[in-house]
């Protein structure tokens, strides 16, 4: 039976409860969020339990070794939590010219940076939740131990990004581990089959029993040092030992009348931003009217170039957030906007696939959490014995001297993870997020325009078809996009072509409150997503 086959349309409707709700991209991660919730533990619990679950039943996009932000509405505020890691203190340009290296890898021992998810989950429960620390892991080491069936769409990840993208490194010492834990006899699970990650269960006990202590400073910290020494990479205790997580303003443009928020550099966040801040000079409702596509593809672009010359780790911006969101930045790239699509450069405002959660509850807290390994399955580097799959955020930085992101030992690279969420009059409507690398700010951006310009119910926002800005003139489009749209964008000179593939266009969620006082959401149907309501 072929579990990857949809020929035909599948509806999916909004989901409504109101003591309490998660939503994700995996329904057995969305379940240990709700059976927090039963037992008396709030949105800030189910978050933190379901983010945990998500890095067993999951691991194609996240896992032990992840970065993670967050949003979290609580006591009359929206918190922001960045909890991305830097790179090792011992990694610098130097080292990379004496292994001759000319730009930094996508996987292996140089794009592994100090992991924050562990973090993340300690700091949002000592802050704000309200059962133990340990309770919230009990769903995931469950799934780990006893074994979980592997979902669809996280099989066809594991089959066809994981696996193929992992073997040509298969006999290389330091992938060996990956291979032990995440393949059988160097294939991938298939949907449907039960797999097991006991050494996952070990580790997530050691971390739920120390409050995450021995992962940055006690045994298990030991452990990621000896093997990063002995496979000939750069992280290290120290560096494990100085990672703190950052509690950070969260950052926002009003946007036809609704407050869009997000997480400051070093995030990509600011590109929705920056997008949107240039739409709202512009009326982009029509779903029929192809000047509403073009503007929206040319937005995007224009913000993502001038965020890939400005932005990263916040200590080393020449520029600040204020100027990148000024109004006056925004109207004078959005006289950039004609009826024709531009090949986008960079402007100096001075001169002129990730897994994503939201959850709920009924005392009015809502979270917004994304966490990811970054490039399906990450580095490609499993410290033995542990089950903790390492992060690739390293091939984030550059080796061109003069970029914004030029490596440096102990800096944050230019972070793509984006949580979102939704405000007006100064009161959360809800949180949101569309996960998959370049694709999230675009998702973002497209989210927000159905939801606010079009007046579409969440579930419909989210289902919309979706286009990719990839480069130049360079678009993608899903099935569904109209005909008419495409032709029309193409006599405007974008360069447009149909992708057969689903995974390009992001994976979303999305908790609203109701004009009742109840909760309403929507899940993506390009993963295996679920809503779990109570």
């Amino acid at each position: 039976m072929n579990y990857h086959s949809y020929p035909y349309p599948s509806r999916r409707m909004v989901a409504f409860g109101h003591r309490g709700m998660v939503s994700t991209s995996q329904s057995l991660a969305a379940q240990a969020g709700l059976e927090i919730l039963k037992r008396g533990g709030n949105a800030i619990d189910a978050a933190i339990a379901t983010a945990i679950c998500l890095t067993i039943v999951q691991p194609t996009s996240n896992g032990i070794g992840s970065d993670a932000f967050a949003l979290v509405w609580t006591q009359g505020k929206l918190h922001g939590l960045n909890a991305s890691g830097k790179s090792p203190l011992k990694l610098t340009p130097e080292e990379m010219a004496r292994k001759s290296y000319s730009e930094m890898p996508e996987r292996g021992l140089a794009s592994v940076t100090v992991p924050g998810a562990p973090g993340a989950w300690r700091a949002m429960s000592e802050r704000f939740g309200k059962l133990p620390f340990r309770e919230l892991f009990e769903p995931a080491i469950r799934y780990a131990r006893e074994g979980f069936v592997v979902s669809a769409t996280v099989s066809e990840l594991w089959k066809d990004a994981g696996v193929p993208t992992l073997a040509p490194f298969r006999g290389n010492p330091e992938f060996d581990e990956w291979f032990k834990v995440f393949t059988k006899d160097g294939c991938a699970p298939r949907a449907g089959e039960i797999w097991f990650l006991p050494d996952h269960a070990d580790t997530l006990q050691e971390i739920a029993e120390t409050g995450a202590e021995s992962f940055y400073h006690g045994s298990l910290a030991d452990r990621m040092d000896c093997s990063m020494r002995e496979m000939g990479g750069w992280l290290r205790k120290e560096d494990l030992d100085q990672f703190e997580v950052e509690w950070v303003n969260p950052i926002s443009v009003n946007y036809h009348g609704y407050e869009v928020c997000e997480i400051p550099p070093n995030g990509q966040g600011i590109i929705a931003l920056m997008a949107l801040n240039i739409l709202d000079g512009l009326n982009v409702a029509s779903t029929e009217d192809p000047m509403s596509w073009h503007q929206s593809i040319e937005a995007i672009k224009l913000a993502v170039v001038d965020a890939h010359q400005h932005v990263t780790d916040s200590n080393y911006m020449k520029l600040s957030v204020e100027e990148l969101l000024s109004p006056a930045f925004a109207a004078r790239r959005r006289q950039s906007i004609g009826n024709k699509a531009i090949f986008p450069v960079a402007e100096n405002p001075k001169d002129g696939g990730t897994v994503y959660l939201c959850t709920a509850d009924a005392e009015g807290n809502m979270v917004s959490f994304i966490q990811s390994n970054f490039k399906g399955f990450g580095s490609g580097i499993v410290i033995p014995g542990t089950g903790i799959s390492l992060q690739n955020r390293g091939c984030g930085f550059s080796l061109n001297q003069g970029h914004v992101n030029f490596l440096a030992g102990g800096k944050k690279t230019f972070h793509t993870i984006i949580p979102g969420f939704l405000m007006k009059d100064g009161q959360p409507v809800g949180p949101f997020g569309v996960m998959g690398g370049a694709m999230q700010p675009q998702g973002h951006v497209q989210v927000m325009v159905n939801l606010i310009d079009r007046n579409m119910n969440p579930q419909s926002a989210l289902d919309m078809p979706r286009w990719m800005w990839k480069k130049g003139k360079e678009v993608i489009v899903e099935h569904g996009v109209p005909y008419h749209i495409v032709t029309a964008l193409q006599e405007m000179g974008h360069k447009i072509s149909y992708s057969v593939q689903r995974a390009p266009f992001g994976r979303g969620d999305m908790i609203l409150r109701t004009e009742f006082g109840t909760l309403a959401g929507a899940t993506e149907p390009r993963a295996d997503g679920c809503v779990a309501t109570w």
